[in-house]
This record gives C-alpha cells, structure tokens and sequence, in this order.
C-alpha cells in the first residue's frame, strides 16, 4: 500500500516538474542568459548552472527548501486568469527559488544588489512615496509604468498602492533560512492594509488558513503585464507581494512582458 501511495506522489511531482520549459528562463533574460545546453544553463559570462541535480522530491516541502532551477520552474503562473478558484494546495507558481541564479543574476550579497539599485518615485501625485529597487532587466522602469497606470485608475482602486510595504529589504523570509525576493529589488509589497497573508491567518504550524484576498484583478493585470507575478495566486497566500520572474509568465498570453 505504501509503495502504491509513493509511487502516486512520484508521479505527481513529476507531472508538475515539467509543467514549464527551461527555455523560458532565457527567452525572459536574453540580456544575461545565453543557451540551454543539455542539463545546463549556460550565461553570457560562460557560467553554467546545472538544471536538475537529479533528485526527486517527495512533498511541496521538499522542493521549497532544496530548490533547484528545475524546481524553480515546476510550476506555471496562471497570468490573467481570474480569482476564482482560489489556488489548489501547494499551487505555489515561483515561491521555489533557486537562489544561486537570483545572486548570479542580481547580487551575491546585499552590497552587489546596492550597487544596482536606483531610488524610484512611486506614486508622485497621489500617494507620493520612495521606492528602491534594481535597475537589472529594467525593473525600476516596470514598476515606473506601473506606478503611471495605478494613477490613472479610480481612487477606489488606486488606494491599493497607498503606504507600501516595501521595496528592496535584504533578509530571510519570517520562519525561513531561504534568502526573500526583495533581498535581491525585484519585489514590491502594497498597502498591508488591504492585504492577506497565510501566516498571520494561519492556525496551526505548518496549517494554511482558508484563502483570503482583497486586492482587484485590476491591479494584478498591471503588474503581471510587466512581468510581476503575485502572490495572491499562491495557496500560500500574500496578497500584498509583486516580484518580477517573466520567466514564470506564459508566453502564449498577448500582453506578457517575455515576448
């Protein structure tokens, strides 16, 4: 009976795993990434980074705490579909990270990642607020354009970029020994006022409470059309959190920012 269980969790797994394409990475990062050659992503530098290491994890867990680049991309990002249903268990499109590709991309310590960073204005006329984040694939600009487009939207939806949660933060994620997207200024936490996040809900450890979201799919659409995933459409949920992996964005969606 065991044997038949692991080998219906094997399979899951597997399924899940090649649910996206290497290729991706360097269709989304032309600028740093030059090939994938066999089990390897090659750089522009001649850096190479192996992509599956061989293992097979078992659980969700697993994968989350012993990354790999194939685990990175194992599964897709649903980008502009609508919020209902709430993510399956475990859905976590780009909570994985493999964090050696995000210090060869971004910085390998907080001083590198500073040495890219660029102060923005978020928000000038309405809600005005500093925002550091990395200049690395133009993602100062992104959120630029995003910042011009919240403006332009009603006041009932550009409340939600009111008092943001930050910016470029180097640290580990609460509970965690993984290095947080916004150690490397490439992600954005809106207004925790109008936010959800699983573990300030959750009951038990290791339980997620029952989905909860506050944020419009109007102001999921402007970030997910410059390449920002979000983490509302995690299981896992934080509503307030925008990080930019265009890699995990399809390509087949007209407006996505890796074609």
């Amino acid at each position: 009976m065991k044997i038949w269980i692991y080998s219906l969790i094997s399979l899951f797994w597997v399924s899940i795993v090649h649910a996206a394409d290497p290729i991706n990475l360097v269709s989304a990062h032309p600028e740093q990434l030059e090939k994938i050659e066999g089990n390897e992503l090659v750089w522009k530098d001649g850096t190479r980074m192996v992509i599956s290491d061989g293992s097979k994890k078992e659980t969700f867990d697993e994968m989350l705490n012993q990354p790999s680049l194939e685990y990175q991309l194992s599964q897709t990002y649903p980008v502009g579909a609508e919020l209902e249903p709430v993510p399956a268990k475990d859905s976590d499109p780009g909570r994985i990270r493999y964090e050696p590709f995000f210090r060869k991309m971004y910085g390998d310590t907080a001083s590198d990642v500073e040495k890219n960073l660029r102060t923005i204005q978020w928000m000038p006329n309405t809600y005005p607020q500093k925002l550091r984040v990395t200049t690395v694939n133009g993602v100062d600009k992104r959120l630029e354009r995003i910042s011009e487009k919240l403006e332009a939207l009603s006041d009932e939806l550009k409340i939600f970029g009111a008092k943001l949660g930050g910016g470029f933060y180097w640290r580990k994620i609460s509970g965690t020994s993984r290095l947080s997207a916004h150690s490397f200024g490439i992600a954005i936490d809106l207004n925790t006022d109008k936010s959800d996040y699983w573990r300030w809900v959750r009951r038990k450890v290791g339980e997620v409470a029952e989905y909860h979201n506050q944020v419009p799919l109007e102001i999921v659409k402007l970030f997910e059309e410059e390449g920002f995933i979000w983490g509302g459409r995690w299981y896992h949920f934080d509503t307030m959190h925008f990080e930019y992996r265009p890699e995990l964005i399809k390509k087949s969606d007209p407006g996505s920012a890796t074609e």
